[in-house]
């Protein structure tokens, strides 16, 4: 079950970090900011996967 948590947590940072990094003006460090959070998203939903493999014991 953790899994699915850790996927759909991942899917929505990276999209509100997409959604930052567009909205993004110059200088503004929104940009970076949107990037963190993506980055962030990808990683939770690597842990998403990884338990999906090997179940919810790590």
């Amino acid at each position: 079950m953790g899994e699915m948590k850790d996927k759909a947590k991942g899917l929505t940072n990276e999209a509100i970090g997409n959604t930052k990094q567009a909205m993004a003006q110059e200088g503004s460090g929104l940009d970076q900011d949107g990037k963190r959070q993506e980055r962030k998203g990808e990683a939770q939903r690597a842990k998403g996967e990884i338990k999906g493999q090997l179940g919810d014991d790590i």
